[in-house]
């Protein structure tokens, strides 16, 4: 997977078009004991406690693996980064000592942080320009996604390790790359409505959904490697089906995104989908989709659209 360094400089002309990646404390590591702790006693007993344990290495939480293959892209990059993690978290610099001594411990190239002390993170996304945010706090991605950022909330999963090196990425379509419209009418009108509006509005792309900047910021990292031995693959899995296919095939060409694998299951149960790929992470808007999908791979919630009202 290796390429020379000048590859990488066509492909990104300048450092900005990085892929930046901005993550909560409690999203790659483990810290389910401590918060609860915050969430019973406070925030004196939560401090105490970090300060008492900061020299206990903190175990990996949901997040760790994926953002361990984003930062392995860099190893394949020579001299130009494609990649940056970025640590937003509520915890004190104080309290966040202990976190920054588990990044070391894993070896993680994490340098760049925001410790907040119990405040939003989401008003620092924007200025480490991040193409997503990944958070347990479900209000900070609240946030992130009204200010128009790919966020999602990270949840307790049941996520194997992956035997593969290889970073694989799956979405959900409507009201996560693309808009909620056509998950309105099917809603509102039923699936045959659906399916009709679909086809008639088939040459016609879908609106952006909250994703379509972090899809293109990873479809522009994937172009920087030789297509047949890409770190990154990709897959769209919707719960469309023909004849609503047409119309989403017709949209990403449109955007000129690649996307390797589309699985349009006509309502079938994500989670047995998406092990199958081996998804590091899935992005999904449904509630319904989230929890079947949450047990089997690594899984972010998008708290956008009809779905959530």
């Amino acid at each position: 997977m290796t390429r020379s360094t000048s590859s990488v400089h066509d492909a990104r002309s300048a450092t900005d078009n990085k892929l930046v990646v901005a993550i909560s404390s409690r999203a790659l590591f483990d810290l389910g004991d401590s918060h609860t702790l915050f969430e019973r006693q406070g925030l004196d007993a939560y401090r105490a406690f970090q300060i008492e344990h900061e020299n206990e290495i903190l175990q990996p939480g949901v997040a760790f693996p994926l953002v361990q293959k984003l930062l392995g892209l860099n190893k394949l990059a020579g001299d130009l980064p494609p990649v940056e993690v970025i640590l937003l978290s509520r915890n004190s610099g104080d309290t966040g000592l202990r976190i920054f001594n588990a990044i070391q411990h894993y070896g993680l190239e994490i340098s760049r942080a925001a410790f907040t002390s119990g405040a939003p993170t989401s008003d620092y996304i924007a200025p480490f320009k991040a193409d997503l945010f990944l958070s347990a706090n479900a209000e900070d991605v609240g946030r992130a996604l009204k200010a128009g950022v790919a966020a999602a909330t990270i949840l307790p999963s049941v996520a194997p390790p992956r035997a593969s090196e290889q970073l694989r990425i799956a979405f959900d379509g409507d009201a996560v790359i693309f808009g909620d419209e056509g998950e309105r009418v099917s809603r509102e009108e039923g699936l045959e409505a659906f399916h009709r509006s679909e086809t008639e509005l088939a040459d016609e792309p879908l609106s952006v959904g909250p994703f379509r900047g972090f899809l293109t910021a990873v479809h522009r990292l994937q172009a920087a490697f030789p297509a047949e031995n890409s770190p990154i693959r990709t897959a769209l899995v919707t719960a469309r089906s023909a004849p609503a296919h047409k119309r989403v095939i017709l949209t990403l060409r449109r955007w000129g995104v690649r996307i390797d694998e589309a699985l349009f299951l006509g309502g079938r149960d994500k989670g047995p989908f998406l092990d199958a790929f081996g998804a590091d992470i899935f992005f999904d808007d449904s509630p319904a989709n989230v929890e079947s999908a949450r047990k089997h791979v690594a899984t972010g919630h998008v708290p956008h659209g009809v779905s959530n009202p």
